[in-house]
């Protein structure tokens, strides 16, 4: 059950919002056990960002929700990934992205929890 919700500062157009889906759904596999048959994600864009006190420059909150947890290798191969992605595709830069990652049992879908 990974949800990605991604905040972006950057107007995106429809190709875009394709093209994020489409490799975030690739990506998501990076991390064990997950796949795009579960993955939601949320892809909000001209959003009033701040970062190190200034909107000057494109920036990006990505979190990534799990049900249960993956190891710090994992993780670290994930942020490559996502910051490659949205740097490729958004031109944002990889200091200009956080990326989270929270992981819960405490899912719920169709009416009951896992």
């Amino acid at each position: 059950m990974p949800f990605i919700d991604s905040k972006v500062s950057v107007k995106t157009t429809p190709e875009q919002r394709k093209e994020l889906k489409e490799k975030l759904g690739q990506a998501i596999a990076i991390l064990p056990g997950k796949s795009e048959r579960w993955l939601m994600i949320d892809l909000a864009d001209e959003q009033e960002m701040y970062m190190a006190g200034n909107a000057d420059s494109p920036c990006a909150y990505i979190s990534v929700n799990l049900y249960g947890e993956a190891d710090k290798s994992s993780y670290e191969k994930m942020t490559a990934e996502l910051t490659k992605i949205y740097g490729d595709i958004l031109g944002i830069a990889p200091d200009r992205m956080y990326v989270k990652y929270i992981g819960s049992y405490d899912w719920g879908w169709n009416g009951s929890n896992f």
